[in-house]
């Protein structure tokens, strides 16, 4: 199944997501739910809060991008529940996206590499390295079960000037290929 991305607005995105345990009813179909969902929307990485589900799992596949980072090669993995340990190397400024905040790329200043705990799919705890494009991708789905978009790393001006594209997002004025979930917008006055 295929689920609507939460776009900018939507409070899912703002919470800090909670643990989960190996008995989170439907997990191994959120999973394959969440899978299904990135490749329809040609993202490289999905985490639950941007399906609406404020829990700590995100999903990344970014083989596609081997050619151009040959350190993602085979770089396909379900994180559960993971804290980054350790941020360090120089810090690295590249281009960004998200299924979120579409039609918007700016360019982000993250560290070049990262040390990450997590579970996989089987809850087995894994300590894992990443450094390069790999430790951004890392580093962006993070963000997300931390309540963070990768647009709170721009400078306060760039996002003053981002502010009509973001609205336009939040009320779902996007020309994209996927379902979004955008939020409830209140509504001013008496009902009748």
């Amino acid at each position: 199944m295929v689920y609507p991305v939460a776009v900018y607005g939507h409070p899912v995105l703002r919470k800090v997501a909670k643990d989960i345990t190996p008995d989170h009813e439907g997990l191994s179909d959120i999973i394959e739910n969440m899978w299904e969902t990135m490749y329809k929307s040609d993202g490289i990485g999905l985490a639950a809060p941007q399906v609406n589900k404020s829990i700590r799992l995100f999903v990344i596949d970014a083989t596609p991008l081997e050619e151009d980072f040959p350190e993602l090669e085979g770089f396909k993995r379900v994180f559960i529940n993971a804290r980054i340990v350790e941020r360090t190397g120089e810090e690295d400024i590249q281009d960004e996206g998200c299924l979120s905040l579409p039609t918007i790329r700016e360019e982000v200043k993250r560290p070049s590499q990262i040390t990450i705990e997590y579970l996989d799919e089987d809850f087995n705890p894994i300590t894992e390295t990443y450094s390069g494009f790999a430790a951004r991708v890392v580093q962006h789905e993070y963000d997300h079960i931390e309540g963070i978009l990768f647009i709170d790393h721009l400078s306060p001006l760039k996002k003053r000037l981002l502010k009509s594209k973001l609205n336009r997002i939040s009320r779902g004025e996007v020309d994209i290929d996927y379902k979004i979930l955008t939020p409830v917008v209140a509504t001013r006055g008496k009902r009748r």
